[in-house]
């Protein structure tokens, strides 16, 4: 009579074995920000992808723009630059079509002048037609399409609407948002898990495999952690729904941007600097002495020229420097008398305006000029390697031949209420705050819960 071969049960702890001392503090925390970076990289690497890469092309446009229509943007340097409104009157009998909208006079002895004309057929309501005059001569040197404060020509216009909505229009801009959203999230938590690695599992030199990917990975997150954190606070500043919250905070803190008052009156107005074209560029004194009143007030060049929107308006004169120094004052002129009404200093704008213009500017490249740009694209260059390299440890994590398993769900419960409760109680707040963090978080634990439901109830029907 045969026995059936048994296996002895693994032995258990001795009674006078010490109990395992109970995890508390970070030990209990790490899974569950492991969890949410994984799956956090995984669902929104798509998203940060596409931002990545329209941001490094976007960051490269500005020198690219200055290759491919150097014909419009720069002239041979003569001895005299003529009067403003000769220039003007020169690109207005080229191009009669709609209204100008603004001028930009030559602010470089080998830089033409701009023209700015709105209104014009074949032209998107947001953007303005530039024709490009010699400062010299008055010759017209071409025209072509242009957006923004920063004068962007076709080709950065077109990447940066690509980086902004995938010219999607409004409801495109959603995908930018939920990257610029998430982004710091997954910096952050990656750089806690980095340091809480022990220092021998961070090494890359002498490892292979899901080893060495995970060092490479974490190596450069580590050193572009901050980057990543600074693109998408300024990225949110002007996003549509984040931004709408961030603009609301700073005018209940009174920390709004002032504009200079367009109007025969005083104190800084919010209409004053958008005054809209009303075809005023002969209007009163004229541009010459308006230029000349705005030049007394110290606004040396880049400066722009904004004509009355209207009989009751005034000229507003601004300069457009956003390098550094920042050069951003700005001038009212009565266009009757050629006065001064009003005088708007960037000095005087407060802390957190001066800050939001300064963070948009260096996260769009201009600030500190080609180094700005240069440090953008290797900050983009980063984070695509970074999605790589995170998507190449799932399939490594499953052997190498399919992705591998998800990280384990559950490891909220382990975390004890008085620390999780005032987490979850700062993460609802940061959710209504930045809703494209908030919404599809609430999602993927909703749907975590109930997939996490169905495969207890799978597992309880296997055993019965």
């Amino acid at each position: 009579m045969s026995t059936a071969p048994t296996t002895a049960p693994a032995p258990g702890p001795d009674a006078t074995d010490p109990p395992a001392p109970p995890r508390r503090g970070w030990t209990l925390l790490r899974p569950l920000v492991l969890r949410l970076h994984f799956y956090a990289g995984v669902l929104v690497a798509p998203f940060l992808l596409v931002a990545a890469a329209t941001g490094f092309l976007y960051a490269g446009a500005f020198q690219a723009e200055k290759l491919l229509y150097a014909q419009e943007m720069y002239v041979p340097v003569g001895e005299t630059k003529l009067p403003v409104s000769q220039q003007v009157a020169a690109a207005r009998e080229a191009h009669p079509e709609g209204a100008v909208a603004a001028i930009r006079p030559s602010p470089a002895d080998d830089e033409s002048t701009r023209v700015m004309l709105s209104g014009v057929e074949g032209v998107d309501a947001d953007h303005t037609l530039a024709v490009f005059v010699d400062p010299y001569t008055a010759e017209v040197r071409g025209a072509l399409e242009q957006y923004g404060s920063t004068g962007a020509l076709p080709l950065r216009t077109w990447i940066d609407e690509f980086h902004r909505d995938v010219h999607l229009g409004e409801p495109g801009r959603l995908y930018s948002e939920l990257a610029a959203s998430w982004l710091w999230v997954i910096a952050a938590g990656g750089l806690v898990l980095w340091f809480s690695r022990r220092r021998a599992l961070r090494k890359v030199r002498g490892t292979a495999g899901r080893r060495r990917t995970l060092g490479l990975h974490g190596t450069v997150g580590v050193w572009a952690a901050l980057g990543f954190i600074f693109l998408s606070a300024t990225g949110l500043t002007w996003s549509t729904y984040a931004g709408a919250h961030i603009d609301d905070l700073r005018t209940a803190l009174r920390q709004a941007t002032p504009s200079v008052s367009a109007s025969a009156g005083g104190d800084h107005g919010s209409h004053g600097g958008t005054a809209g074209a009303g075809g005023g560029e002969g209007q009163g004194v004229g541009l010459d002495k308006v230029l000349a009143a705005a030049r007394s007030e110290g606004l040396s060049d880049p400066v722009e020229i904004v004509p009355p929107a209207d009989a009751s308006s005034a000229y507003v004169v601004r300069q457009v420097q956003r390098s550094w120094p920042t050069k951003q004052d700005a001038v009212a002129v009565d266009p009757a008398s050629g006065e001064v009404t009003d005088v708007l200093r960037f000095d005087d704008h407060p802390v957190l305006a001066k800050l939001t213009r300064w963070g948009i500017d260096l996260h769009t490249g201009v600030l500190f000029g080609l180094v700005n740009q240069i440090a953008l694209m290797a900050l983009t260059l980063a984070l695509i390697l970074l999605i790589v390299w995170g998507y190449r440890m799932w399939w490594q994590r499953g052997r190498g031949s399919s992705f591998g398993r998800p990280i384990p769900r559950g490891a909220w419960r382990q975390v004890p209420p008085r620390v999780l409760v005032p987490l979850a109680a700062l993460v609802a707040a940061l959710g209504y705050v930045v809703p494209l963090l908030g919404v599809p978080l609430a999602a993927f634990v909703a749907v975590d819960a109930v997939l996490g439901e169905i495969a207890y109830r799978r597992g309880s029907a296997q055993e019965a």
